[in-house]
């Protein structure tokens, strides 16, 4: 078992059985299927599309690539390609792993992994040329057969669904510390206000925080959180949509939301829909969605217990949760080292802390060093090993153009592999919007630039990814768009925050392998199998626009939308 005794925002008094591919299993109350079934050391979950490799969990929210699951519900209804990371645990839930046969850790289709040479990006538009005659016979079914990951539902959907339309002064998306300022500010002014919130709980990154790294008025942030949720639901003008995802920005501030109203529940209570859909138009529009932390391109970054260092804290601190025993970070940018520290209280053995980067004078790499965390710097990992979960991590010191130094990489034992390589403001609304985007050289990301409707961007999702700009900013927002609403509005105060500064990162795109470079596997998406190598010839055949390499490579184009890839392919 790989859960903590204590710690988390998990109910261990209200355990959960669950099974997975047959097998049963116990959780918790406030657990998801991804966080329970790393509490039980389960860490395969899946075969990607292409090369049916072997997948685990990678991250902790929507941005999920790997860990997609197939839920099977009492009458029929069968759910395919759900996020293992976002389906809440309900006693008696049964999972199944997709895109495999016979089974997960055998999977037949694996052949194909040996045989990748023959499938480089683009090779269907070249074979199934000729001859004609075969297209409907052998191509076609062919084609259609090995398509998709999970299996579509045979039986009529007994369920009910509705919709709602509503009119509101302000809408904040996103219920995480920018969101919830920015609600606080609409909601005093006595405007009308949805906040919509993809989990189930309000929070966001708060509830990855520690509380060891970040003081709030001298108090813990659950404490903050609790009051201003509660201060939240007094407000009768204020509408709290929880489990709720906005996944359209139309004209005239006219955006769609998805209510999941009894999706954790194993069936929905009598007169009650399964899900509802919201048509909302509202007035001003704030946008706090968050950012999405970004992978590193190196060979082996697919395996399973290969993880975002973001996800590691929030499996740690939201569910108790060690993502795994040993453990190696590979870093450009300061936040994994929060990971570190969070897992070395915890009593994990940090192996390697890796930093791409040569000079690190940021009070969180000097937080480690002084905790006698052992840090490389100016290196970088480039290769893995292991078959079903990583087993090594092989560490390369750099050159001073940045390619791997002459000689042996040195390999480190572990069971677990953080990688950290910045973030991506989640900008897909504001760009739904017609938002016009800028590219910001020193967080080597796009962040919101021109607004084209009356929106306002802020905390993560602008950019700002310390605590305290997020409240600011947050707070800010919602006073403004309650102000153009014409409410008269007072500019909250923001919670005080004490935090370490962050250094800057270093923008990286892949690392070179040394060892093997011509079998080398560095994958960009994850779920359909698009590595490096895969772009580099899309753009030796002549293609030009990053749309035409999509498509050619079919990176961004999974179940997940290049959520984790699209920045790195690029």
């Amino acid at each position: 078992m790989s859960r903590l005794a204590s710690g988390g925002r998990i109910d261990r008094s209200r355990p959960i059985s669950f099974t997975f591919d047959g097998r049963a299993y116990r959780g918790c109350t406030g657990d998801t299927l991804a966080s329970a079934l790393l509490a039980n050391g389960v860490h395969l979950l899946g075969r990607s599309f292409k090369y049916h490799r072997p997948r685990g969990i990678m991250t902790a929210g929507a941005e999920e690539p790997s860990a997609l699951v197939q839920l099977q519900r009492p009458g029929g209804r069968s759910d395919p390609n759900l996020r293992a990371t976002e389906v809440e645990l309900y006693d008696g839930l049964t999972a199944e792993s997709q895109n495999r046969w016979p089974s997960l850790a055998f999977d037949v289709g694996a052949v194909n992994d040996l045989f990748s040479p023959l499938f480089p990006a683009g090779f269907y538009y070249k074979t199934f040329q000729w001859p004609a005659s075969w297209w409907k016979s052998i191509y076609e079914p062919f084609i259609r057969r090995a398509a998709g990951l999970g299996r579509a539902p045979t039986r009529p959907d007994p369920d009910r669904y509705l919709h709602r339309h509503a009119h509101c002064d302000v809408l904040v998306i996103g219920g995480g510390p920018a969101g919830l300022m920015a609600a606080l500010a609409a909601g005093r002014s006595g405007a009308r206000v949805i906040l919509c919130e993809r989990e189930p709980v309000l929070g966001g990154s708060l509830l990855a925080e520690s509380g060891a790294l970040a003081d709030f008025d001298g108090r813990a942030e659950d404490a903050w959180l609790r009051a201003a949720e509660a201060e939240l639901e007094a407000m009768s003008e204020v509408t709290l949509l929880r489990r709720t995802n906005a996944f359209g920005y139309l004209d005239h501030n006219y955006l769609v939301l998805h209510e999941r109203v009894t999706d954790h529940l194993p069936l929905p209570p009598a007169g009650k829909p399964r899900q509802r859909l919201w048509r909302v138009r509202a007035k001003q529009v704030v946008l706090c969605t968050g950012a999405i932390e970004r992978p590193l391109v190196f060979d082996g970054n697919d395996r399973p217990g290969v993880m975002l260092a973001s996800a590691a804290r929030t499996y740690l601190n939201r569910f108790g949760v060690l993502p795994g025993r040993r453990t190696v970070l590979f870093t450009n940018n300061d936040g994994a080292y929060a990971a570190a520290l969070d897992l070395a209280s915890a009593g994990v053995t940090i192996e390697a802390i890796v930093d791409l980067r040569h000079r690190l004078d940021g009070a969180l790499p000097c937080a480690a060093a002084e905790a006698g965390l052992p840090i490389h710097r100016g290196a970088a990992v480039v290769r893995t090993s292991g078959r079903l979960r990583i087993t090594k991590a092989w560490v390369s010191p750099l050159a001073a153009d940045g390619s791997p130094a002459a000689g042996m990489p040195h390999a480190f034992r572990c069971d677990c592999l953080l990688v950290s390589g910045g973030w991506n403001p989640t900008v897909h609304l504001f760009s739904q919007s017609r938002g016009r985007l800028r590219f910001d050289g020193v967080a080597a990301a796009f962040v919101p630039g021109q607004s084209i409707q009356p929106e306002r961007s802020a905390g993560s999702a602008n950019g700002s990814h310390s605590l305290a700009a997020c409240f600011a900013e947050g707070a800010r927002a919602g006073a403004a768009a309650a102000g153009a609403a014409g409410f008269n509005v007072d500019l909250p105060t923001a919670p005080g925050v004490s935090e370490p500064e962050l250094s800057p990162l270093l923008p990286t795109w892949a690392i070179p392998s040394p060892l093997a470079p011509a079998r080398a596997k560095a994958f960009v998406d994850f779920q359909n199998d698009v590595t490096a190598k895969d772009l580099g010839l899309a753009v030796r055949e002549g293609f030009q626009s990053i749309e035409h390499v999509k498509r050619y490579t079919t990176t961004g184009m999974g179940t997940d939308q290049g959520k984790t890839s699209n920045v790195n392919a690029l």
